[in-house]
């Protein structure tokens, strides 16, 4: 097709889709025109805009090995579990991790999904590609060990059921094996159902009718063959239910000829042979029709299918110039679902820890940017909490997308750069929302040792009630231990590389006091700045802002009294960003970009030195954003230049975008004036 050609079809597409969204309609209508609109043009479609090519990169693309454990990294540990859930989460499961006869004819002797993971190449700077997995390995569903490890992960973390894809062709089924060894498991006690994906087979993955490499014949002989089929499994004692009716889930309802002459042939079937009731629901996959009107029970929301959170494109860094695909804000997806109203027919709420297909469509994949376990968590944890809180407890029923969804980035399982974070945060989002403490939580890093009896005397006397924490190398525990025993206090001391100058080490700490559920923190480090005549000045003077014996009580006590301030400097250290951007611009740049922010990398404040009180939750988008160590630059006595400086400027960015504030401390009631002077001692601007 000529480009001329090819550009008139495209602006035909925009028109026809400016005035479709323009068009008042029901959404059921606009999800059924919208399909048979894009199979028809769907190809027609404008690509999405292209991210920025050709920027100076200055050196700092390194390569990054694709299992490298980021900040962040969970390993595995036991919790507990509420005695009673209050809800019942279920992870949908996709069975193709094993070799079978259709995909060696179609994609080649021994093809597994594991080859498109294996394959997934990063197209932008931080493109989390390939995913690969942790604990569990390259694993084969055909091998009992592994469905039984991932049902006791699954149980061990809150999951209550998996939802196995079934692929029913006309009585041929696909990648059944796993599902049939896990009904003649009897050891396996993890709940379970089917969702019988009754959309062709192609070679797009896309569920559209292109390049069909096995499809469907529905009809009336069809639905009663299938229903006969899955029998076993609905029989089973495992099988999930819903007041006491075995649950069946249908993909695309809309792809039957009649959904509801279908509903009516599985139930009557059912009743005929000795099943009784079933609960039938669908998956708003493609649409949302209201399913008492199709025969069905009850709707299941299908994360991220049906959404089009904004557009990322423009601001992603590429690597590979001929990139095409659509990136998307996966925050805003979560946002907007987490505090959606259930619709007013029975619907499940779905939850949805990532997307990025990639792995299926090199180069044209669609990605959802920015998803986090901990995000993923609050977004599990308000759906459980707060839309399911009028819902009777028999239909509390939670869907994940998904268990194992390695070739779309939709896992649960462990993974190599993550571990277990995944499947942490889903048992603590079954867990009711608690308090953090309110005394303060005081984290120093030390590696002037020299520097540190200092810190540990301002600490003792400053009065605060605080749990110490100091992280330090290896080499120096031994020698910090002694030093914090000669003064007389306790404190956990917490091990990390010499790297990232005081950075990389508190975003370790902070992750990990995250988690534990710390909030207000004072960050401090035995800064020596060697190459100014005035450094341990510089120390001392922030260390008594934030810390003296005249302040650091009713710094506290400002900071429990106004929740909004996220990050309190010492005063005359909180400065314009665009004032001291120095070397670091490049790397700001990019920066702003990995971690999603919205404003202009030379605006704000940041808090010179490095030094300051802050609340953890106003650093989610740095934590969130769960950095490789790797990024970070070797040390090497840099002054500016690297990424370690790039976060310091961007704190106060973070806090902003997070919802919070930034002061200093001469807001403090009865704090020393601010100096009046406009000269900064301690850095040169620009």
């Amino acid at each position: 097709m000529s480009g001329a050609a090819s550009g008139v079809r495209q602006l035909t597409f925009s028109v026809l889709r400016a005035l479709f969204r323009a068009l008042p309609m029901p959404a059921s209508l606009r999800d059924r025109l919208r399909n048979r609109g894009l199979d028809r043009i769907g190809s027609w479609s404008p690509p999405p805009p292209r991210g920025r090519i050709g920027a100076d990169a200055d050196g700092i693309r390194p390569l990054q090995r694709a299992d490298e454990r980021a900040i962040g990294y969970a390993a595995a540990e036991e919790a507990s579990l509420p005695a009673a859930l209050p809800a019942t989460l279920v992870a949908f499961y996709l069975p193709q991790f094993h070799p079978f006869e259709e995909n060696d004819a179609w994609w080649g002797k021994g093809f597994t999904e594991w080859r498109n993971v294996s394959r997934a190449l990063p197209q932008f700077e931080g493109h989390v590609q390939p995913r690969l997995p942790g604990d569990l390995g390259f694993y084969d569903l055909r091998v009992g060990e592994t469905l039984r490890a991932q049902a006791k992960l699954a149980a061990d973390h809150g999951i209550g059921a998996f939802c196995f894809y079934f692929y029913w062709f006309s009585g041929h089924t696909l990648m059944e094996q796993p599902l049939r060894q896990w009904l003649a498991d009897s050891t396996i006690e993890l709940p379970f159902c089917l969702c019988w994906a009754n959309e062709n087979w192609t070679r797009r993955w896309d569920g559209r009718n292109q390049d069909v490499l096995i499809g469907q014949q529905h009809s009336a002989e069809d639905d009663l063959a299938f229903i006969a089929h899955v029998a076993d499994y609905l029989r089973d004692r495992r099988a999930l239910k819903v007041e006491g009716r075995p649950v069946l889930l249908l993909y695309r309802p809309q792809l039957l000829p009649d959904p509801k002459a279908t509903a009516a042939r599985w139930r009557g079937w059912c009743r005929d042979n000795g099943i009784g009731e079933i609960h039938l629901a669908y998956v708003q996959s493609f649409e949302r029709p209201d399913p008492r009107d199709i025969g069905f029970d009850a709707a299941v929301e299908f994360p991220p299918n049906i959404a089009a959170p904004r557009q990322l494109n423009t601001t992603q860094f590429l690597l590979n110039p001929d990139y095409e695909g659509d990136v998307r804000d996966w925050r805003e997806l979560a946002a907007q679902m987490r505090r959606a109203p259930l619709a007013d027919y029975p619907l499940y709420p779905g939850v949805n820890p990532g997307w990025d297909n990639e792995a299926r469509r090199p180069g044209r994949g669609r990605v959802l940017l920015h998803a986090s376990p901990r995000g993923y968590g609050d977004w599990l944890h308000d759906t459980v909490h707060e839309r399911l809180r009028d819902v009777p407890q028999a239909r509390r029923m939670v869907f994940i997308n998904a268990w194992n969804e390695w070739a779309e980035s939709a896992v649960l399982e462990p993974d190599a750069r993550l571990g277990h974070a995944w499947l942490q945060a889903t048992r603590r989002a079954l867990v009711p929302s608690q308090a953090a403490p309110s005394r303060p939580c005081i984290v120093i890093h030390a590696w002037y040792l020299d520097a540190l009896p200092e810190l540990l005397q301002a600490v003792k006397d400053s009065g605060l009630q605080a749990r110490l924490v100091i992280t330090t190398t290896g080499e120096r525990q031994a020698q910090v231990q002694s030093i914090i025993d000669a003064q007389g206090l306790t404190a956990e001391i917490w091990v990390y590389g010499n790297h990232g100058r005081d950075i990389l080490p508190f975003l370790h700490a902070a992750d990990r006091l995250l988690q534990q559920n710390e909030s207000l923190v004072l960050k401090l480090h035995t800064k020596r700045s060697s190459h100014r005549d005035n450094g341990d000045q510089w120390r001392r003077e922030m260390v008594e802002a934030l810390l003296g014996t005249a302040q650091a009580a009713a710094n506290l006590a400002h900071l429990q009294a106004d929740p909004r301030i996220g990050l309190m400097a010492p005063a005359g250290h909180l400065l314009n960003v665009a004032d001291y951007i120095g070397g670091n611009a490049l790397r700001m740049e990019r920066l702003w970009a990995l971690l999603g922010l919205d404003s202009a990398p030379g605006n704000g404040q940041f808090a010179s030195g490095s030094m300051f009180w802050v609340r953890l939750p106003a650093l989610r988008p740095l934590l969130d954003a769960h950095l490789l160590p790797s990024m970070f630059d070797t040390e090497a006595g840099q002054i500016d230049g690297t990424l370690a400086h790039a976060i310091e400027r961007a704190t106060g960015a973070v806090v902003s975008a997070a919802g919070f504030t930034v002061a200093d401390t001469s807001e403090v009631e009865g704090a020393p004036p601010r100096a009046s002077s406009s000269e900064y001692a301690y850095a040169r601007g620009r």
